[in-house]
C-alpha cells in the first residue's frame, strides 16, 4: 500500500511529543520536551515557529473558547502562545505525588472534554523500574483527582474509543511493554475492569504515544522499531506503517479531512544510522481517517 512521508523542514527536536491538530486555525502543534519548547506548523503556508516555556511541557490539549491547557513539570496549567515567542502559563493544579524529578508525561482529554495526564520520574537510575507515577483526571468542576490508575513507570498511550466507553493506556518502559484496555463511564470519567489489551513484548517496538481511528482501531508509536502499528478493537494487528525515523514517540489526526498523521520522534538512543532523528513526518496513506480531539471543558 502506498505511502507518502513528508519530512517538515527546519524541525529537530530532542524529545518531540504530543502532538495535536487545531482546526480551526488550520495548524499542527507538538512539544520538544528537555527545549521547553511548544511548536507550530501552518497547514496552508508550511511556515514553522515555536513558543519557550519556563519549564517542561509534555502534553497538550486545546481549550474550548480558545487557549491550551498541559501538563508540565510541576502540575497542569492554563498556557498561552504569546507574541513575543514565549509560553504564558498559570498553574490549575499540582498533584502531592508530583515531587522534585518528575514530571507529566502523556496526556489528552476524554470524549466529555476531562483532561487526563499521568506522571514519571526523569532521574530513576539506567535500568531501573521506577513505578511511581499515576494517572490523573483535571476538570474544572472538581478539579484534579486523586491518582486514578497507580504503579507507573512511563506512563503514556491514552485514547479514547469513538463513543467514549473504552480508555486505552500503556506504559512504555521497557520492563513493561504492555497497553491496557478499561471499561468507561462517560457520566463520571472513571475507568473500571482493566485488562490486557496488547503485549507490546510481541511486537515490534515499545509502545508510546496513541491516536484513535473512525473504525475504533487503536494507532501506537513503535518506539525503537520505527513504525506506526494498528490494532483493531479485539487488539489484533491489521496494519503497519514504516517511518524514517527509529522512535517514533507519537502520532495526531489532522488537515481539513483528519486524514493525514503527524508523528514526532525523538533523538537520545536512536538507531546509529538514523539521520532524521528528532524530525517531525506527515504521513498520508490510502484509508487514513482520524477522529478530532475534544477540547477541554474549561
Amino acid at each position: 500500500m502506498s505511502c507518502e512521508i513528508e519530512r517538515i523542514e527546519g524541525v529537530s527536536c530532542t524529545v518531540g511529543e504530543g502532538p495535536l491538530w487545531h482546526a480551526e486555525q488550520g495548524c499542527w502543534y507538538w512539544v520538544d520536551i528537555p527545549a521547553k519548547l511548544v511548536w507550530r506548523l501552518d497547514g496552508a503556508s508550511g511556515a514553522v515557529c515555536h513558543f519557550r516555556a519556563d519549564e517542561m511541557v509534555a502534553c497538550m490539549a486545546l481549550k474550548r473558547g480558545g487557549g491550551l491547557v498541559a501538563g508540565m513539570e510541576t502540575g497542569i496549567f492554563d498556557i498561552a502562545l504569546q507574541g513575543d515567542g514565549t509560553v504564558g502559563a498559570t498553574l490549575l493544579a499540582s498533584p502531592p505525588e508530583l515531587r522534585p524529578g518528575m514530571r507529566f508525561n502523556d496526556g489528552r482529554c476524554d470524549r466529555q472534554g476531562r483532561f487526563w495526564a499521568g506522571t514519571m520520574s526523569m532521574d530513576a537510575p539506567p535500568g531501573s523500574v521506577q513505578a511511581d507515577g499515576h494517572l490523573y483526571r483535571y476538570d474544572a468542576a472538581r478539579g484534579l483527582s486523586a491518582p486514578v490508575v497507580s504503579d507507573l513507570v512511563t506512563q503514556n498511550g491514552l485514547a479514547w474509543s469513538p463513543d467514549g466507553r473504552t480508555m486505552y493506556l500503556s506504559d512504555s518502559n521497557a520492563a513493561r511493554q504492555l497497553i491496557w484496555a478499561f471499561d468507561y463511564d462517560p457520566a463520571d470519567g472513571v475507568p473500571s475492569n482493566r485488562r490486557l489489551f496488547v503485549d507490546m513484548n510481541a511486537y515490534p517496538g515499545r509502545p508510546d504515544g496513541a491516536a484513535m481511528d473512525v473504525d475504533g482501531c487503536y494507532w501506537i508509536a513503535g518506539n525503537d522499531a520505527g513504525c506506526l502499528l494498528r490494532f483493531t478493537p479485539a487488539g489484533k494487528l491489521d496494519r503497519r506503517i514504516d517511518l524514517p525515523v527509529s522512535k517514533p514517540s507519537m502520532a495526531t489526526f489532522g488537515g481539513p479531512g483528519l486524514d493525514t498523521l503527524l508523528v514526532t520522534s525523538i533523538k537520545p538512543g536512536f538507531t546509529p544510522g538514523d539521520e532524521h532523528a528528532g524530525s517531525v513526518l506527515l504521513v498520508r496513506a490510502p484509508g487514513l481517517a482520524g477522529l478530532p480531539d475534544t477540547p477541554f471543558a474549561a
